[in-house]
């Protein structure tokens, strides 16, 4: 009898131990849950900013993550905002902050492009008898400054004169890549320039418009200077808002380059009306083709550096000859520049060609796209960092099918943290209420802040197509605390959407994720 009430006591005593124990673990998993779940909602004012401009919360992703020191000076980080942030989306033009981070960590901020020069003749007497080769690396800001240099650094050799033609070898880049493939038709647009190993002044004249100081009449100047390109004003000045300016004028360009012959005159033609109310505008076009652009450029920056020419010098493809011979090799601006310009003002074609310099760089060429995207996912690989979803077109995000989670993203922002580049690649991103394109963003929010030693700030890479709306990057909230912040919006009405993205930013300079604000 004693011994059944033993084991009778032991069976008790094991069932309230597995009870406890079913118990505790469910109390723990509940436990994970409500956390879970606690970090999945919309901050108020980002939900009621989304409702009035009729964007349903399964259109928008966000990821909040705190970034804190951790040991052996790594950053750790603490997920404190999780809204569908796991989704597949469209990111537009922060996708460039996956190509210039590769691109920094990979090349190094102090890298350059070079652009090399070579000659199948010799200097005779300050004349170069002979052709001039040009090829090209992919240095995405060949422009008049950088032009200037290279024309006295030619000089420097004894040339004053050149007796020879223009030859163009782009055979750093595969054909492919080059071709003028848009995704919503604007072919003249200076964003859907495509890439090219020569890319001079991002191929796009511009045309400064703008009332005279002196008289009545409207000044046109241009740049880059083009050798055989005159302009004809036929404008009226009219009394009206600057709003619209661009809606009343009418621009013609004769004849359009088709590279055929490449020193022909060139009359760029406006006509129609321009308010008086306008200061000075720019009217950006991409109306001549790879040849005739270089070509004039680089007769017009030969010429204003005084050099001159035995005839005018007809621009065309071609390698350079297996005899021909070094002049110069010209370096271009260093990598942490073009990072700055493509992140601050988000420039397509030099995030395209530094996805190309990746392939050039470490596969050889021809650069293609798909050798670039290579090289990123084994960076990523090497960082530990696996994104399945991740698909990279251009990687400039000027794409309908590049896609990246909220989540990843805000992963790699952690990630670059603990790179040593991680200042210079934080320093190239756009400043609300400074510069780029967040100069004119939570200006008055901050205008709160001004009183603060330490001023919080949002360094933040914007981007928008149709559809789209996105922001990446890192805020520092009034107590100090470091946010890495993720959000796309992707729905008709994504346009509508910048008013809630900058409610999100708000909410985080404010120190939005305090544990009480968790719902």
């Amino acid at each position: 009898m004693h011994t059944r009430n033993t084991s009778l006591a032991t069976s008790v005593l094991l069932a309230s131990l597995l009870n406890c124990l079913l118990l505790s673990t469910w109390a723990h998993s509940a436990d994970l849950v409500s956390q879970e779940t606690a970090l999945q909602y919309i901050p108020k004012a980002v939900a009621t900013s989304l409702e009035k401009s009729q964007i349903p919360k399964e259109a928008i992703s966000i990821s909040v993550v705190e970034i804190e020191p951790g040991r052996a000076g790594k950053v750790i980080a603490k997920t404190e905002l999780d809204w569908r942030s796991k989704q597949a989306m469209n990111p537009a033009s922060t996708m460039k902050l996956i190509t210039t981070l590769t691109g920094l960590d990979v090349l190094g901020p102090q890298y350059r492009w070079r652009t090399n020069i070579y000659t199948d003749g010799l200097i005779r007497q300050g004349t170069l008898k002979g052709n001039l080769y040009l090829q090209g690396t992919g240095d995405p800001k060949l422009i008049p400054e950088e032009f200037a240099k290279m024309m006295k650094a030619l000089q420097n050799l004894g040339i004053q004169k050149i007796d020879g033609n223009l030859f163009f070898d782009r055979s750093a880049y595969a054909p492919s890549v080059m071709e003028h493939n848009t995704i919503d038709g604007e072919s003249l647009r200076a964003y859907n320039v495509p890439p090219d190993p020569l890319l001079y002044a991002f191929r796009t004249l511009s045309f400064q418009l703008g009332k005279s100081r002196t008289a009545d009449f409207i000044d046109i100047g241009y740049t880059p200077p083009l050798s055989q390109l005159k302009v004809i004003n036929q404008m009226q000045l009219v009394d009206q808002s600057c709003d619209s300016w661009k809606s009343n004028i009418r621009f013609n360009l004769d004849p359009e380059g088709n590279g055929t012959t490449t020193n022909q005159l060139l009359t760029a033609q406006f006509s129609g009306s321009f308010p008086k109310a306008c200061k000075g505008v720019n009217y950006n076009v991409v109306a001549l083709d790879a040849n005739t652009f270089l070509t004039q450029g680089f007769a017009a920056a030969w010429e204003l550096a005084g050099g001159s020419w035995t005839q005018a010098p007809i621009g065309k493809s071609g390698t350079v000859p297996l005899a021909a011979r070094l002049l110069l090799q010209f370096e271009g601006i260093p990598l942490a520049d073009g990072v700055q310009d493509i992140n601050k003002y988000s420039n397509n074609v030099m995030a395209r060609q530094l996805m190309l310099t990746l392939a050039l760089e470490k596969m050889g060429k021809p650069a293609t796209t798909e050798n670039g995207e290579l090289v990123i996912q084994s960076w990523l690989k090497g960082l530990g960092l696996q994104f399945p979803e991740l698909v990279i077109e251009n990687g400039s995000g000027l794409s309908r099918n590049e896609a990246i989670s909220a989540e990843h993203l805000n992963q790699l922002l952690v990630a670059a943290r603990n790179l040593s580049v991680a200042d210079t690649f934080y320093n190239s991103l756009p400043i609300a209420g400074t510069d780029g394109t967040m100069r004119n963003r939570l200006m008055t929010h901050l205008r709160k802040f001004l009183h603060l030693k330490k001023k919080p700030e949002a360094r933040i890479k914007t981007g928008s197509l149709a559809d789209v709306r996105a922001i990446s990057g890192y805020v520092m909230s009034k107590s100090g605390k470091m946010y890495a912040v993720t959000s796309f919006i992707n729905h008709p009405n994504a346009w509508r959407g910048l008013e809630a993205h900058d409610q999100l930013l708000a909410w985080l300079l404010d120190d939005g994720p305090e544990p009480k604000h968790a719902r």
